[in-house]
């Protein structure tokens, strides 16, 4: 592994002087790290996210993209959405990571994901230690989000992020030498400080050998000085931002100990107040309401990583209360919900296809006939799941709740609509496509599921009116199902763009925008499996319902 040439973490605690037998050890140490098979695709991983920045509008969609590229990841970071601490004041339950980000923000759940995947591709069968230090960087990335909050420095949320990684040392030595742990811990225990054991037995600090992972890892330079150790004197505020995610990510390392290991907590949390109280400004009331906060939220982390839980005493009966009702499922508003279905139900009208329209009838997306409720199975053969219904009603929801937030970009309301019927329908791949004037061309701009990037780049077709699926919709405004695209009445319209880009598409979805009679583009979503089970008027009503919000939105631009 390499290092760069001006360590952060090379100073006198940085790699002590070299004997030869602790350049031994430390080469060793760092030949097993080099030969754990997960840290390479970790790295990859790591770096793609953490470089994201939450300025700009293509970023949400590319953590949108990643995290749901994964379905592991995808469903603990629904279900730590929907954990008590984290639930929105209206109670409906998330169903997508466009509205986990809305509501919990981009950073939180960047920093969340990130977490996550540290502990997927490091927790493995390594023991009680490996899940202790785990748990350590999960309360202290907690504790940096929540200072990144209260800070006026642009892209804070780096303190989170370099909380996080604080603790990376001391996990690569659990993870990879128990024994080399176990001796810097009995030195720890002996009042020899964490930097200087480390030093003695490995030969450098425990930000030291993090660096040398994380340059492979190509973390960002704010960061890696982050973790450069602090004085253990005093400290007064921050002269410069890179000063401040030092100090955070120092304060944040040593605060976790309040959530994991509360022994001590009174005389912790006075020296804390002490060292960081002046720097980061805060008082022990509260520090009390962080570590409170954090408990809590680490917590909902740890129950859905399947980390050890947190110690008890830290757990009030409130608390034991909230959590009981965990992992994300909240109670549904059975009123709310009564009433939204009455207006489903009565609002859903049949529409006879026109005999000029040039499409086939039964392919219009109007159908009635209702799949088998007996059966049992989460999804169709198709791939659609059997609660079809319930997970776009609740992406209506949410894109009501985001609408009348006031703050909703039409952006974010186009992903979010994607996804729902993207998740909802159960397709493995969805894009929406939007007229590019200057070019004569429709063009995809968003797109989500498997080989997404190559397969929007190709999503291309010519605005010139032809006579194929795609224009016939658009011209006639008509929502279309195609349960089967090798049926004679459909295989003819379907363009030979389409046929290269997707030769396998069984099943596919078409939903026109038009506006105003100006065809702006359309919602496309595929599966390679027929969908024979249809889509009932209840579900086409609530996808009519999702497509007709992105029109008014449009509408308004």
């Amino acid at each position: 592994m390499s290092t760069r040439p001006e360590s952060p973490n090379a100073g006198a605690l940085g790699y002590a002087p070299d004997s030869e037998d602790l350049k031994a050890v430390r080469e060793e140490l760092l030949k097993k790290i080099q030969c754990n098979a997960n840290l390479p695709a970790l790295g990859t991983s790591v770096s793609k996210v953490v470089q994201l920045a939450s300025s700009n509008d293509e970023a949400v969609r590319n953590l949108a993209n990643f995290i749901m590229s994964d379905a592991g990841l995808t469903q603990k970071i629904l279900r730590v959405s929907n954990a008590a601490c984290y639930r929105n004041n209206s109670g409906s339950p998330v169903t997508t990571i466009t509205k986990a980000i809305f509501l919990l923000g981009f950073d939180n759940v960047k920093t969340t994901a990130l977490g996550m995947m540290l502990v997927d591709r490091m927790s493995g069968t390594k023991g009680a230690a490996v899940r202790n230090e785990l748990l350590h960087s999960l309360s202290a990335s907690v504790f940096g989000r929540e200072l990144a909050r209260r800070s006026q420095y642009k892209d804070a949320e780096e303190a989170a992020i370099a909380a996080l990684f604080k603790n990376v040392g001391r996990l690569l030595v659990a993870a990879h030498d128990h024994a080399l742990y176990s001796e810097i811990n009995a030195l720890i225990a002996e009042g020899v400080s964490p930097s200087l054991a480390a030093s003695q037995v490995i030969g450098c600090n425990f930000e030291a050998l993090a660096e040398a992972v994380m340059v492979e890892w190509d973390i960002p330079e704010t960061i890696m000085y982050a973790l450069a150790p602090l004085p253990a004197s005093q400290l007064k505020p921050a002269k410069t931002r890179q000063e401040w995610l030092q100090q955070v990510a120092a304060f944040s390392a040593a605060a976790s100990e309040l959530v994991t290991n509360p022994q001590n907590a009174d005389a912790l949390s006075a020296s804390l107040v002490v060292r960081f109280g002046t720097a980061l400004n805060f008082d022990k009331e509260r520090l009390a309401q962080w570590v409170s906060t954090a408990s809590q939220e680490t917590q909902a982390l740890a129950g859905q990583t399947k980390l050890a839980s947190l110690p008890a005493a830290r757990s009030t009966a409130a608390e034991q209360k909230n959590t009981a009702s965990q992992p994300g499922q909240p109670e549904k508003k059975t009123v709310q919900t009564a009433s939204l279905w009455d207006a489903l139900e009565g609002g859903s009208t049949s529409q006879d296809a026109d005999n000029d329209m040039g499409l086939p009838a039964e392919f219009l997306l109007n159908a009635v006939d209702q799949s088998d409720p007996t059966r049992v199975a989460e999804r169709h053969a198709s791939g659609k799941p059997k609660n079809a219904r319930d997970l776009l009603f609740a992406g209506v929801q949410d894109v009501t709740e985001m609408m009348a937030s006031g703050r909703c970009k039409t952006n974010d309301l186009i992903m979010l609509v994607l996804e729902t019927i993207y998740r909802g329908m159960g397709f493995r791949f969805a894009t929406v496509c939007l007229k590019d004037v200057k070019a004569n061309q429709f063009r995809a701009r968003i797109a989500m599921g498997e080989n997404n990037a190559a397969r929007q780049a190709g999503f291309v077709f010519s605005a010139t009116p032809t006579r194929d699926l795609f224009h016939l919709a658009m011209e006639n405004d008509a929502d279309l199902l195609i349960s089967e695209a090798s049926d004679p009445k459909i295989r003819d319209l379907v363009p030979a763009w389409h046929r290269a880009l997707l030769p396998d598409a069984r099943s596919f979805i078409v939903l026109p925008l038009v506006v105003q009679k100006r065809q702006l583009g359309l919602f496309y979503a595929d599966r390679a499996l027929p969908a024979l089970e249809g889509v009932p008027s209840d579900e086409t009503a609530m996808i009519k319902m999702l497509k007709g919000q992105v029109v008014a939105a449009l509408n308004s631009l």
